[in-house]
């Protein structure tokens, strides 16, 4: 399988730069598999659009303003963006421009980190600040990791932040999850506006990093290397989830919501590891609808979101992107003027 075999033609104004206001007043593409049905909705409509049958997990990762500017002692700027903390006042990070092991770099409040390890793209960058106060310092002097194709400067660093985040460390938002709004949460639970049946919510916690957001070079796509990245199933949510009897089934809220549940079926509880690359055909064993942005060309997550809309999830194969029922979808949202990317609008696949 071929990346080019992933790619469509977007014009650069449609990719989003702002959160829609209300979040929830983005829009929502409906999408059923079975029957190649596509409708146009909002957000906002995400109650009534869900089947009752459907219990919904989400990642409740919280972002860490993890991007660094520094300078090394010639003076040269540079740029440092965490991927994953170590322990002991030492971070996995990419840089820009690469760095090599015995760098130093100096950032504001008297901090500076060495590069004591590389490996690949990513490097190891030591603090000289104690683990108890460094978390702090990062947080004064670190902005929100939004991606390059986002020219406008954040409002609010809470703008890439679902409501929900609470647990982790990530190096980028999960986006679906950013259209959420308090009241749009109440109303999917069924706590307002009449105490109606709700639907049944859970969370778990992948922490964002180089496996979700690291682009494919390889012209094969078996080729390309997942990076691994840290997700937690607690107990509570193991023991609801397989409980669950034949009849119930679930939406994954986010593709990384989606690669946590399918890289461990058997829902053991605890901290993993996860370097899952999911591209078709892939079979997929727990999820069954997925609420998702609209991803970058060639990327692995619109790899993923192609499977889930293909054989064996479906009857018709995976071909290539512009001639499945995905592709149909990005040409009519394109044509609709749907917003892309980490801000843009949302698609719920069932």
């Amino acid at each position: 399988m071929l990346l080019s075999d992933f790619n469509y033609d977007l014009k650069t104004e449609l990719i989003a730069q702002e959160q829609a206001v209300p979040r929830d007043s983005a829009r929502l593409m409906l999408i059923n598999r079975q029957t190649g049905e596509i409708s146009h909705h909002h957000i906002s409509d995400l109650p009534t659009l869900i089947p009752q049958d459907y219990a919904i997990v989400a990642n409740n990762t919280k972002v860490f303003p993890a991007r660094l500017l520094g300078a090394k002692p010639t003076g040269g700027k540079v740029e440092v963006l965490l991927t994953k903390p170590l322990g002991h006042s030492s971070y996995l990070c990419i840089a820009r421009p690469g760095l090599k092991v015995g760098d130093v770099i100096n950032f504001p409040h008297a901090l500076s980190g060495t590069i004591t390890h590389v490996s690949d793209i990513e490097r190891t960058i030591h603090f000289n600040q104690e683990e108890s106060v460094l978390r702090t310092t990062l947080s004064q002097i670190g902005t929100m990791p939004t991606p390059p194709y986002i020219k406008k400067l954040l409002g609010n660093s809470a703008d890439y932040q679902t409501i929900y985040a609470k647990y982790g460390f990530s190096a980028a938002a999960p986006t679906a999850g950013l259209h959420f709004t308090p009241e749009l949460l109440k109303r999917i639970k069924g706590d307002l506006p009449r105490r109606q049946a709700g639907h049944d919510w859970n969370e778990l916690t992948l922490n964002v990093g180089l496996g979700t957001f690291l682009p494919v070079k390889e012209d094969k796509v078996e080729n390309h290397h997942m990076h691994a990245e840290s997700y937690t199933i607690s107990p509570t949510l193991s023991a609801k989830l397989q409980s669950y009897d034949q009849g119930k089934k679930i939406l994954a809220i986010g593709t990384t919501t989606m690669r946590a549940l399918e890289s461990d079926p058997a829902l053991i509880p605890g901290t993993h590891s996860t370097s899952i690359f999911i591209y078709p055909p892939y079979q997929f064993k727990l999820t069954d609808a997925l609420m998702t942005n609209f991803h970058l060309p060639g990327s692995t997550l619109l790899m993923l979101v192609s499977a889930f809309c293909s054989a064996p999830q479906t009857d018709v194969p995976f071909t290539t992107f512009a001639d499945s029922l995905l592709g149909k979808a990005y040409r009519i949202a394109v044509e609709e003027k749907y917003r892309f990317f980490s801000f843009g609008d949302a698609m719920l696949i069932i």
